[in-house]
């Protein structure tokens, strides 16, 4: 018995077909997402480093006044809260500028024809440059501190792959999820702050009960993607769980991800 292949791949053929001319194109995605950063800060004599700075700052203040609450030494705390900051800052960015996905570049969805996805790597790669600039804080606490940095760090690269291929099957859901329901993105947005704080960035997970660790980290998907990228930073090596959720979330991501757009990627047009 023979069977259709075609009728294998329909509940992705579309889909597939919109992401693989994208990265064809992705001389386009990649133009758009640095002119996007750079007419942000266009008239700027610091330019996108305003970003850094403000970070920066907020990584003194909230190190040095939770060092002080939790009587950590600051050549240990601020290391650790300038790296969950700055990682936190990307993963955060890109969820949330991925709720506008589309709704944000209206005109370009109507009038140009080209493929949806575009829009959605456009994202990542603004937030890509945003977090380069912003990574400059880590090494330069790093730095004050004399914290030493071994061959460990390495794999904090593969820490931030799973990042960026992580996010960006959530903003293939959230960019359609927020084009229909336009007050998702208030609620996303709360989601994040939320997150934030119930994520070890400005605590650490050793002030956790042995009790409460495994409700509060091990089902928190951000605290495992937060902790590939910190933990070799710092020297430290991430469990196999840390590792293993972001990948197995990868998998099961990218497959509804891509069977969620395929589905409705047509309808976004007349939700705009």
């Amino acid at each position: 018995m023979q069977v259709n292949r075609s009728r294998l791949i329909t509940p992705f053929s579309d889909a597939l077909s919109d992401i693989n001319a994208s990265l064809k194109n992705s001389h386009i995605f990649l133009t758009i997402g640095w002119q996007d950063v750079a007419t942000r800060y266009r008239r700027s004599r610091v330019g996108a480093f305003w970003l850094t700075i403000n970070m920066l700052v907020m990584v003194t203040v909230l190190g040095t006044v939770f060092s002080t609450l939790f009587r950590s030494p600051a050549s240990e705390f601020l290391p650790s809260i300038a790296v969950g900051i700055v990682i936190w800052g990307f993963i955060s960015g890109i969820i949330t500028e991925g709720c506008e996905a589309y709704s944000s570049v209206r005109e370009s969805v109507l009038q140009v024809k080209m493929p949806l996805s575009i829009h959605i790597f456009r994202v990542i790669v603004r937030n890509t440059i945003i977090f380069g600039h912003n990574f400059i804080i880590i090494p330069l606490v790093f730095i004050f501190f004399m914290k030493p940095v071994d061959i460990t760090a390495l794999l904090s690269l593969l820490g931030v792959m799973l990042i960026i291929i992580n996010t960006t099957w959530m903003v293939f859901f959230i960019s359609i999820i927020c084009t229909r329901y336009r007050d998702m993105t208030q609620v996303l947005q709360n989601v994040m702050q939320v997150l934030f704080y119930v994520t070890p960035i400005i605590w650490s997970s050793e002030m956790l009960p042995d009790r409460y660790e495994q409700s509060v980290l091990y089902w928190n998907p951000f605290y495992h993607l937060l902790t590939v990228v910190r933990a070799p930073l710092l020297g430290e090596y991430p469990t196999t769980l840390n590792w293993l959720i972001p990948v197995i979330m990868a998998i099961v991501g990218w497959f509804f991800a891509i069977m969620f757009f395929n589905i409705y990627r047509k309808r976004i047009p007349y939700w705009l």
